[in-house]
């Protein structure tokens, strides 16, 4: 495998005493205390501090000992400060996805903003759907049965300029591996220009509760960058051995593969089903699916001349009979 690059950042949240430039009289260029946020008012006075949330009606800000609501209304612009996020797995070795801590909850407008680039259109001869990446290497995930019995992939990538997004789209795709147990697949893009690609971050320990506010960007029905909102309806529905995040989030074809946000820019799922006719009913694979996935991918690397290649799940034989095992059976308990 080629060496993968380690350059990734996402906003550091930590608790250190507000910077209130109009109150102290303290020039613009003092600011930019390493790991703040700046949020700029519109009566041009500039408040430095992390963000704990922020909504579309407000945005709450750490002071150390206390927090500070500041309606968006009084906000002229938000400035993130960076830090490098995790990018090792649990025995140390470098991953291929990246995950962070302690990041705020923000609306999905903001989140929309900052990772809708790395979120991508996956087509096939036979359809088409969507994914997204995980490394700057151009790794990305999406759902197997996207890709299933294809040798041909290409991918829209999206990139914002000043007005719109510009569309390119990447020929040259790999198929690294491929889960069809799990309906998960590791693809690879090759960026024209030879730059690194944005990426999300997929959830670590996994937090998930009922009622939880969600979103997923994808292409339903072609239609390319569509963001859906919902919340999680369960975090565990079982189907076939395996469970996945039930979610009233719209999910349609063509949003396969594509990443289910949560409300800290997280990745917390991979979207790839719903009940058909029924209306909220959507799943996604939980994100510790995709992690076990992505760090044993070897065991399932595709190879185009062999299609049993890597490790496969048979359906067990069916229970001949149905009585009790004759160990319960006995008086004696031997």
């Amino acid at each position: 495998m080629k060496s993968m690059s380690r350059s990734v950042s996402v906003w550091r949240m930590i608790a250190l005493p507000v910077v209130l430039a109009g109150a102290v009289g303290l020039p613009s260029a003092a600011l930019g205390a390493d790991g703040l946020d700046r949020v700029t008012m519109t009566d041009g006075r500039t408040v430095e501090a992390p963000i704990l949330k922020a909504t579309d009606e407000a945005v709450w800000l750490d002071l150390g000992h206390d927090v500070l609501r500041v309606p968006r209304e009084r906000i002229e612009t938000i400035e993130h400060a960076e830090v490098v996020v995790e990018d090792l797995d649990d025995s140390g070795v470098e991953a291929l996805f990246h995950s962070a801590k302690s990041l705020p909850v923000r609306n999905p407008e903001d989140l929309a903003e900052r990772f809708g680039e790395a979120v991508i259109k996956v087509s096939t001869p036979s359809g088409l759907g969507s994914g997204f990446l995980i490394h700057e290497d151009g790794y990305a995930i999406t759902n197997a049965h996207v890709i299933q019995g294809e040798t041909k992939v290409k991918a829209t990538v999206f990139s914002q300029e000043q007005l719109e997004f510009r569309r390119d789209v990447i020929d040259d795709v790999e198929i690294v591996a491929v889960n069809n147990h799990l309906d998960l697949a590791l693809i690879k893009l090759k960026h024209p220009e030879g730059k690194p690609f944005p990426t999300v971050n997929v959830q670590g320990a996994e937090k998930l509760s009922a009622g939880e506010g969600v979103f997923a960007i994808g292409s339903p029905l072609g239609l390319e960058r569509s963001l859906s909102r919902g919340v999680v309806a369960t975090t565990q529905r079982s189907f076939d051995g395996l469970t996945y995040i039930q979610t009233t989030t719209a999910i349609n074809p063509g949003n396969s593969g594509g990443p289910l946000f949560n409300d800290r820019g997280e990745v917390i799922g991979v979207t790839n089903m719903k009940i058909p006719f029924g209306e909220g009913l959507g799943f996604a694979i939980p994100a510790r699916y995709v992690r076990d996935f992505v760090r044993n991918y070897d065991a399932f690397a595709y190879d185009r001349d062999n299609p049993n290649s890597g490790y496969s799940y048979d359906e067990p034989p069916t229970r001949r009979k149905f009585t009790s095992p004759p160990m319960l059976d006995d008086e004696t308990g031997g």
